[in-house]
């Protein structure tokens, strides 16, 4: 009895959807409110069915009634991306901005891609994210006013973490993480780009920038010893590296790659093998040093990419550095200038460019993480070797 009136109930319902479709589809949405009324009265669990009494009830320009639809609707599915969508129009319509704003928010993150909605809703939500992000920049504005340290210009690192806490909360920047390919040790600090005081090295490294320059202008006009610096074996996936591998279009000078130390190389660079030997580069015997002079060619992007370990930190030292040339870390962009370096933490996403006619020129080598202590580096040392042992191998890619 109860499979029969269940059977008798869908059928019902079906009649009652059709009329109502079609009474929308005449212009006559008083007869489909009444239709879908009647359709809840038989089913109110139907989160579908309520949206569309809401559509109808916008229609006969009952828009109170459109609301406690929609809200029906979302008190049975909550995620219901049309009724979140609905309900932001609402509220616009009503003259309520910023909290049609927010919903608007809401909505956008239960849409799904827009090859999969209808026109309709595919031009609300075009309309929702301008509203949103008008929104969002009001309130970054606004709080501009309350707040003063907050600007993207602000030099100090106080007002510079502010400013990325400020737009990471409001969504207007994406929130960057650590994010390394194989080794994470906890507790280490997420920093884009360290500050120089952490490293007390850097003005004597960067007093050394002539004589490494004059090595490097030897090394370049020789232009021998310069190798691609993405070399994958046949049979790895090349992913966003494919038109990179094994192409001179980035290249390196290596004095140290995987822990292995290229004499050739260095003896043709005693002045930067002498600034580099003050330098708490790591230690692992088949991974760590790693040094080389970086170079890329005219209109040539390195990827977005992120780094092997935490552990250690990257250091560059601008050499030859023409317009056009930029490097990215996490939500911060900079521009090399020569003989200034900086530190960043490359397990962070990270990108550059050279869009000159010309070279550009880096000296790159890894620094010990700051936050490590001396026992830590140790054993950081000691189970990546102990790792290599186990396996009976020498890693081929290290850090």
């Amino acid at each position: 009895m109860t499979v029969e009136l269940s059977r008798t109930i869908q059928q019902t319902l079906s009649v009652l959807h059709q009329q109502a479709s079609e009474a929308m589809a005449a212009a006559d949405a008083e007869t489909a409110r009444d239709r879908l009324k009647q359709a809840l009265n038989l089913h109110s669990s139907d989160p579908g069915l309520w949206l569309h009494l809401a559509a109808a009830s916008r229609a006969c320009c009952d828009y109170s009634g459109a609301m406690v639809a929609v809200d029906q609707a979302l008190r049975l599915d909550p995620r219901f991306f049309l009724a979140l969508l609905m309900r932001a129009t609402l509220l616009e319509r009503d003259g309520k901005s910023k909290e049609a704003a927010r919903a608007y928010g809401v909505a956008l993150t239960q849409a799904p891609a827009d090859s999969r909605l209808d026109s309709a809703s595919l031009q609300a939500i075009r309309h929702g994210r301008l509203v949103y992000e008008r929104y969002l920049r009001g309130m970054r504005e606004h709080l501009n006013q309350i707040v003063p340290l907050i600007t993207e210009t602000n030099s100090g690192v106080v007002g510079r973490r502010l400013a990325n806490f400020v737009d990471s909360t409001l969504g207007l920047k994406p929130r960057f993480r650590q994010e390394p390919t194989d080794y994470f040790y906890p507790g280490l600090p997420a920093t884009e780009f360290w500050e120089r005081g952490e490293f007390p090295w850097l003005e004597e490294l960067e007093a050394a920038t002539p004589r490494i320059q004059q090595e490097l202008a030897q090394i370049m006009a020789v232009e021998q010893g310069f190798t691609p610096y993405v070399d994958y074996p046949d049979g790895i996936p090349l992913d966003q590296w494919a038109a990179l591998n094994r192409s001179l279009s980035w290249s390196a000078f290596h004095f140290f790659h995987h822990g292995r130390r290229y004499e050739e190389n260095c003896l043709r660079c005693p002045a930067t093998m002498a600034a580099l030997a003050k330098l708490p580069q790591p230690q692992a015997a088949g991974r760590m040093p790693a040094a080389m002079f970086s170079v890329l060619k005219p209109q040539t992007r390195i990827p977005p990419h992120t780094g092997v370990a935490n552990v250690r930190l990257v250091m560059h030292l601008p050499l030859v550095v023409p317009s056009g040339c930029g490097f990215r870390v996490g939500n911060e962009i900079r521009e090399w200038r020569v003989g200034q370096a900086w530190i960043f933490d490359d397990t962070i996403e990270h990108e550059a460019w050279n869009n000159s006619n010309e070279v550009r020129v880096v000296l790159i080598c890894d620094v010990w993480n700051p936050r490590l202590s001396t026992i830590e580096r140790e054993n950081i040392s000691a189970v990546l070797a102990a790792m290599d042992s186990y396996n009976e191998l020498t890693p081929s890619e290290g850090l």
